[in-house]
């Protein structure tokens, strides 16, 4: 799925300085923001107090306006915005958990990943998925529309019922799709 009208007009805005942009921006993609960061340091096996989490969000909000919107300015429009803003929102949050993971290390003297282990004996840190390329062979796994619920929830943010809108099924049958959708990736169906 590429670029769809409103948020191409969406970035024309934020490009142009617009007054009211950004906070329109901001109003759209913080929720995909804070869930890529939750979900990134859920996979790393990454506690995050709410106060990190804010702290991370800030980070990669600040990582899409620095230099007056370069990373807008980068996307080519050949996925949809979301996807770029979670590859984004991915590896803003891969680095801040790994530079937190050395200062702890640098403090306590054991490394984060150690601490998680024995905090949780049975638990291993849980691959993360890097590129857009890696997420895509995953969803080709999948029935379309298992796919099409996956991306919307996971790749743009979309809520039960934006999606139960869009794909025209019954919203309390998102939840029960995603976890099956879920089984089928880990190879557990």
């Amino acid at each position: 799925m590429g670029l769809i009208a409103r948020d191409r007009e969406l970035i024309k805005r934020c490009l142009n300085h617009e007054p009211g942009a950004w906070n329109d921006f901001v109003d759209r993609f913080l929720g995909l923001v804070y869930h890529v960061v939750q979900h990134t340091a859920d996979m790393r096996s990454f506690l995050l107090k709410p106060e990190d989490k804010e702290d991370i969000a800030s980070h990669v909000l600040v990582k899409i306006v620095e230099n007056d919107y370069h990373a807008l300015k980068q996307f080519r429009g050949k996925s949809s915005l979301a996807s770029y803003l979670t590859v984004i929102a991915r590896r803003t949050c891969v680095n801040e958990l790994a530079q937190r993971a050395q200062i702890k290390e640098k403090e306590t003297g054991v490394r984060a990943n150690d601490a998680m282990t024995e905090a949780k004996p049975n638990s291993k840190p849980k691959p993360g998925l890097e590129t857009l390329e890696e997420v895509g062979k995953l969803l080709k796994k999948l029935p379309s529309r298992e796919r099409a619920v996956v991306r919307l929830f996971y790749l743009e943010g979309r809520t039960y019922e934006e999606i139960s809108t869009e794909l025209n099924i019954p919203v309390n049958s998102i939840g029960a799709i995603l976890a099956r959708a879920r089984k089928k990736l880990r190879g557990e169906d």
